[in-house]
């Protein structure tokens, strides 16, 4: 159960998918009142820019002070907090890869980060589950390829876990990300 209220934006299409809801929205993942929001992070876990430092600044202090506690975190790796100043009761800690022209394992450590964070999440009995593009913004992962390597890994997710989730969100910044994930959920 999300912490608290209801979610209220502009542009959000929802899909139904075996028995979740998936849902994409061109938002503020910060805002969202779901069970966790999931974070594109660095490895140290401390902080940094896009949506890692937005949500470390929504999140206060003490989420800085929890994630010193984690030692850092691997690429395609998730670690989990609390989510103390936002709407969500956690935050899911991924690091993603930087893209080196697909030369580096780069699929299948972004498989891995939604795969991993969707590990934890049914964990912790998470039923509501926001993702952002990671590894889209300053690591530079194709956007395409990246959008098509979430809504697979999500969907094959779901497939064997059924019943572990009702609402998975795809929370895209740019208006390119929320294209190329509505062409891909549309046609699934």
């Amino acid at each position: 159960m999300p912490k608290s209220g209801k979610i209220n934006c502009g542009d959000m299409l929802h899909y139904d998918f075996e028995q979740t809801e998936i849902i994409l929205l061109q938002d503020d993942i910060t805002k969202l009142p779901v069970d966790a929001i999931v974070n594109a992070a660095n490895s140290s876990l401390l902080g940094g820019g896009g949506v890692d430092g937005a949500i470390h600044r929504s999140a206060g202090k003490q989420l800085l002070e929890e994630c010193k506690t984690l030692f850092g975190c691997n690429t395609g790796d998730a670690k989990i907090t609390k989510g103390y100043q936002l709407p969500a009761k956690y935050v899911i800690h991924t690091v993603g890869p930087v893209w080196n022209d697909g030369k580096y394992n780069e699929d299948n450590l972004l498989t891995s980060c939604y795969q991993k964070s969707l590990e934890l999440a049914l964990l912790h009995n998470i039923k509501t589950i926001a993702f952002p593009n990671i590894s889209t913004g300053v690591y530079h992962f194709p956007k395409n390829r990246a959008a098509i390597i979430a809504t697979h890994t999500v969907k094959t997710f779901i497939k064997a876990h059924p019943h572990a989730f009702q609402q998975i969100y795809f929370v895209t910044f740019d208006e390119e990300n929320y294209s190329l994930y509505q062409k891909l959920l549309r046609t699934a």
